[in-house]
């Protein structure tokens, strides 16, 4: 099994990479690759370059084995699309490899809105991460897509290559990347949000605002 986890991690904090690992022991402690994206098309460019947020991202999960960096977005020119990231990835994987996109509700209920979405689950199975206060609308096509295409366990996606919905609830620490950039950008203390080494990048970088060298 393959899994990805995309996203901007600008910066990467403890709620990504806690959730990562859950993920990774829910599907049977399995690999589980971030997959930082290049250019977010729905939303505004971000703060750190993508070579500020690999590095960062590189400090984070240095020594754990069950978390690796996938850099393929940030080397391919342009928007990050998923569906051209799925497409890259079933060709090297082959047809029989079973491929785990992860996302939160939030982001799933646009999932309309992405290209190619009608495409996706051809691709991979899709793990949905359910958020506090995010919720589908009923008779909304991501709703009827979840409920055409749910599982309800790991071993369903184990079995197929792509073409199911997972949906799962895993103790969530509410952080937000937005919340850490306001905090240094105001001079408040961002440590325990985020591994102490990526703090430390962040001020010697002088990202979001922090001044270099100041205490955690």
């Amino acid at each position: 099994m393959h899994v990805i986890y995309g996203g901007t991690f600008d910066p990467v904090h403890h709620g990504h990479l806690r959730l990562a690992l859950e993920i990774s022991e829910r599907l049977g402690d399995v690999p589980v690759d971030l997959v930082p994206c290049h250019i977010p098309p729905h939303r505004g460019a971000t703060r750190a370059t993508a070579g500020q947020r690999q590095r960062m991202l590189a400090l984070a999960i240095e020594g754990e084995l069950r978390l690796r960096i996938d850099d393929r977005e940030l080397r391919r020119a342009g928007a990050s699309y998923t569906a051209d990231t799925l497409r890259q990835l079933r060709s090297e994987l082959g047809d029989e490899v079973p491929l785990v996109m992860v996302v939160g509700t939030d982001a799933f209920a646009g999932f309309d809105r992405w290209r190619e979405w009608q495409q996706i689950p051809g691709l991979a199975h899709i793990v949905v991460v359910r958020r506090p206060g995010s919720t589908l609308a009923p008779e909304t096509e991501p709703a009827r897509l979840l409920e055409t295409r749910r599982v309800g366990n790991a071993q369903a996606l184990h079995a197929d290559p792509s073409g199911h919905i997972l949906e799962l609830d895993p103790p969530l620490l509410d952080i937000s990347a937005t919340g850490i950039r306001e905090r240094l950008a105001s001079g408040r203390s961002a440590r325990y949000l985020m591994p102490d080494v990526v703090l430390t990048e962040i001020q010697r970088m002088g990202l979001y605002g922090a001044c270099p060298g100041e205490n955690f």
